[in-house]
């Protein structure tokens, strides 16, 4: 894992000495929307935007998920990175699932930023929404990104299914923030702390947050209620991954998902709506976070578990 520094790349780790041991997440840099308002740089067009992302990060996931369920696949192009993330961060192909860079044949993704911005001082992060027409970086800010996909291209795909609707949305944005702090970005804080302090902190807030989800999930079947909006799949590409990766890896190991009666159901039915195996491939989840991350796994050995039966009855059709 490196970074950009004016444009130039530096295969540097996150600095925890500056916040006693604790991981702090930089902002997204490019937040454009895409629009049919008059004024708009960024209009929805059938091929002009490109993604990039990587099949191992959640935060990338989300957008594939978008994309699937808006029918957005003939229109939006993809690129996706290898999840070995080595000295030279995200790099296209070389792995099975893993494509080229269709754009620019890059063999870098940092490559990408810096075709943006040529001096650019940043993380190079998945996922990455792109422009044809302009060669720039339209968004690399994965709740900016499903919320352009949910409902920007709807004229052009006639589906008008809405993730994000007007009448929950105070409740979606309240929720979200509760998730990213305690959920999303918990096991990275958990995972990434560099002091027993810091560690311990993070990861009893990220337990506090499951078991307040869980008891949340025991009498709805979604977290908005009786239907399923973007704080379900923002949530979703986390629990996915938290018995294959964050419980061992990370330290999150209080419990498993499958531990929590309601957490455990809800991620099956979550994962048996049509379309979203497709975009979960666990090969490149676990590949990437024990291979890649050599400051907690140094002898990189993958572990060949756990085993789990993700289209087992769900229980969740009472709620």
């Amino acid at each position: 894992m490196g970074l950009l520094v004016g444009g130039k790349w530096q295969d540097q780790w996150y600095d925890t000495k500056k916040s006693n041991g604790k991981f702090v997440r930089q902002d997204s840099k490019f937040r454009h929307t895409i629009s049919k308002e008059d004024g708009s740089e960024f209009t929805p067009e059938s091929g002009r935007y490109h993604l990039y992302v990587s099949l191992a990060c959640p935060w990338a996931h989300r957008t594939l998920i978008f994309r699937k369920l808006k029918g957005l696949e003939k229109h939006i192009s993809v690129s996706v990175v290898s999840p070995d993330m080595l000295d030279n961060g995200w790099v296209f192909g070389g792995y099975d699932g893993a494509t080229e860079d269709h754009l620019f044949s890059s063999t870098y993704m940092h490559e990408i930023y810096t075709k943006a911005q040529a001096d650019i001082t940043t993380r190079v992060t998945v996922p990455v929404l792109w422009d044809k027409h302009t060669n720039q970086i339209v968004n690399n800010e994965s709740a900016d990104i499903i919320r352009i996909f949910n409902s920007a291209f709807n004229e052009l795909t006639g589906n008008t299914d809405d993730y994000y609707p007007d009448t929950l949305r105070d409740g979606i944005d309240e929720l979200n923030e509760f998730v990213y702090d305690k959920v999303n970005n918990g096991v990275y804080k958990s995972g990434f702390a560099t002091t027993q302090e810091a560690y311990e902190s993070a990861v009893s807030a990220l337990f506090d947050g499951l078991d307040t989800l869980n008891e949340r999930l025991s009498t709805q079947r979604y977290l908005m209620g009786d239907r399923i909006t973007e704080a379900d799949w923002r949530l979703f590409t986390t629990l996915i991954r938290f018995d294959p990766v964050y419980v061992g890896h990370f330290k999150c190991n209080l419990k498993r998902i499958a531990d929590y009666p309601a957490l455990s159901g809800y991620v099956k039915e979550l994962y048996q709506i049509d379309g979203i195996e497709e975009t979960t491939n666990f090969d490149h989840i676990k590949r990437h976070y024990y291979y890649s991350h050599t400051m907690i796994n140094p002898t990189q050995v993958v572990p060949k578990g756990p085993l789990m039966d993700l289209q087992s009855a769900h229980g969740r059709e009472h709620l």
